[in-house]
């Protein structure tokens, strides 16, 4: 079955941390760029994290730049978001998906930010 599924998303206070992870199935998950998106209620959808099919190289919105590290392991068919100091406007649905051709998201995981 061609799925992703995230978890790790929870509640935590300003300055915390949390590590999301999408294991992917189905699919050569190593030939894709992954990225990790989020929307917020009443917000338009943000790309948080982009990286290559090797890892060698990430991406990050300006917002989250030096907090957020992307990372993948292939072996596990697995995508991370480390989430470092973190701030009540991160609070969203995170949720992984993989760049075209493959048109495939999970369903996401809930990171509330709130002291």
């Amino acid at each position: 079955q061609v799925q992703l599924v995230e978890s790790g998303g929870g509640s935590v206070q300003p300055g915390g941390s949390l590590r999301l992870s999408c294991v992917a199935s189905g699919f050569t998950f190593s030939r894709y760029v992954m990225n990790w998106y989020r929307q917020a209620p009443g917000k338009e959808r943000e790309l948080v994290a982009t990286i290559t099919g090797t890892g060698v190289t990430a991406n990050y919105a300006d917002s989250v730049k030096g907090r957020f590290t992307i990372s993948r392991d292939n072996a596990k068919n697995t995508l991370y978001l480390q989430m470092n100091s973190l701030k009540p406007e991160d609070t969203a649905l995170y949720y992984c998906k993989v760049s075209p051709p493959l048109a495939l998201r999970g369903q996401g995981t809930q990171v509330t930010v709130s002291s």
